[in-house]
């Protein structure tokens, strides 16, 4: 039984009982083991998955823009509240040393964007005022205790929940907009750092002052959030952007810096980098990072790529390809089935006064996401979790035939067992949206199997559905006719 579990056990015998005090003691244990628990990390059968709480773990997750933490106007509970009624196990977070301007990006109602007045830092204000956006201005030499009291009850919540946070320390100045309000400019604080250029502030040797600071920044999250099982440090967002690139020599010097902060703990935290848009070679990866992220990995050939790596990928930030579900739906299936261990939809339907995820965003919006998708990738997660997927491997060899004209299939395999197999209608391509051609389809798939007896079930991406069976029985190439389809269909192949 994990912590959930036990404590679930625990509260329900109290309420029963006459014997609440030891009830109570038992209680407090299982709470206490919660957040005592190792903390995620690679499984230790295949580090290209993770393991949580003992179980082997994908993340998939469907979350809100970056700021639940830093925008006091947010309410984090209730929209862990609602990831934990959509089963979906991920959330990425921004720390606070980077925030946004009404228009950027063209997000309607970005919670990245707080109110004038509403943005909590690390960094206690001042007495003095003249903060860009409202209040006064940060002083980079003392903690806002209330800004990691917020961020600790947030973690806490989350684990709770069944909830793994990818904190993400800094991010690049896209543009001027975001330089001007964040608290490490010069015009921001009292402590006279940070008189630079919007792209200097993240590197070594032109930082004006603020290595330090951003040093003392690192160690503090880790110092913070220790007691925690469910957190991931992701050094920086897109260090790669070409309008502010981030120098790899200072993300190597603040991965030293966490990997230092946390050299006495019995299992550090993973930590992850942000390699790429879309796809890319990790040529020369720090021996510290176990998890390597890319963003709009559609199609997902960058797992293929960093196979060889032995370590998890992630697509870990989606959009810019409308506000439809099929494009977001179909890259998930396409990354997990191509060996990804973690996906994360950018959602923008969560914003302020809409925490459960029923926020209508105007069609300019630069993504999607709502409770019907958020359904559709919990339909993928309890597909991929039915499997054992700790022992399968992508091999699209088994497939000898039947895809669908113009389409994709790919299989995730356990040799010699089951299969999971995803078929596409249309490919996409890069950041194309491949929205439905709009007319059903079917697929004969022809699948080479070992010698056994096998059940086939064809399922329903959208619904969760199965809508076809079928049984076949010993070793060559099997056909295996799909219902008609639109769009997309998944098909699970186990020994009966």
């Amino acid at each position: 039984m994990n912590n959930t579990g036990a404590r679930e056990v625990v509260h329900a015998v109290a309420r029963s009982g006459p014997i609440a005090l030891l009830l109570a003691t038992a209680l407090a244990i299982a709470e206490s083991s919660l957040a005592a628990a190792a903390p995620i990390k690679l499984h230790p059968a295949n580090p290209r998955y993770f393991q949580w709480r003992g179980q082997p773990t994908i993340i998939i997750t469907s979350g809100e823009h970056y700021g639940a933490v830093l925008n006091l106007d947010f309410d984090y509970r209730r929209y862990l509240d609602t990831l934990a009624r959509d089963k979906l196990n991920g959330t990425r977070l921004w720390a606070g040393a980077y925030v946004e301007t009404a228009g950027n990006f063209k997000i309607a109602a970005n919670t990245l964007d707080p109110a004038p007045g509403r943005f909590i830092a690390p960094w206690a204000r001042s007495g003095e005022p003249g903060y860009a956006d409202g209040g006064n201005k940060f002083d980079l030499t003392r903690w806002d205790e209330a800004f990691f009291k917020r961020l600790k009850d947030f973690v806490g919540y989350a684990a709770k929940q069944g909830v793994v946070v990818e904190v993400n320390l800094f991010c690049p100045m896209y543009e001027e907009s975001m330089w001007a309000v964040c608290p490490m400019n010069a015009r921001n604080n009292v402590n006279a750092l940070g008189h630079i250029a919007r792209q200097d502030p993240l590197t070594l040797d032109k930082s004006g002052g603020l290595l330090a600071v951003q040093e003392a920044m690192v160690r503090k999250f880790a110092a913070e959030l220790r007691e925690f099982d469910n957190v991931t440090f992701e050094i920086v967002n897109e260090p790669y952007i070409k309008k502010a690139p981030v120098p790899d020599a200072w993300q190597r010097h603040m991965t030293d810096v966490l990997v230092d902060a946390m050299k006495d703990w019995p299992q550090p935290f993973l930590i992850s980098w942000n390699i790429a848009n879309g796809r890319a070679q990790v040529t020369n990866p720090h021996p510290a990072v176990s998890l390597f992220n890319f963003h709009y990995a559609a199609p997902p050939d960058t797992v293929a790529l960093n196979w060889g790596l032995n370590r998890a990928i992630g697509d870990n930030e989606t959009g810019f390809r409308g506000t439809h579900d099929t494009p977001y739906r179909t890259e998930a299936w396409d990354f997990i089935l191509a060996g990804g261990a973690l996906f994360n939809h950018l959602d923008y339907s969560f914003a302020v006064g809409h925490e459960d995820g029923t926020y209508a965003y105007p069609p300019t919006q630069p993504g999607g996401g709502n409770p019907t998708l958020r359904r559709q990738f919990r339909i993928l997660r309890d597909f991929i979790h039915d499997f054992d997927f700790v022992r399968m491997k992508p091999d699209n060899s088994i497939i000898k035939g039947g895809i669908p004209a113009g389409g994709t299939a790919r299989a995730l395999v356990e040799p010699g067992g089951a299969c999971a197999i995803y078929v596409r209608q249309t490919a996409a391509t890069g950041k194309t949206p491949a929205q439905s051609p709009g007319s059903p389809v079917t697929a004969g798939l022809q699948v080479a199997l070992p010698a056994g007896r096998w059940r086939a079930e064809w399922l329903d991406p959208k619904v969760g559905a199965v809508v076809a069976r079928a049984a076949v029985e010993g070793a060559g190439i099997h056909t295996l006719n799909s219902p008609e389809f639109t769009d997309d269909i998944a098909l699970r192949i186990v020994r009966r």
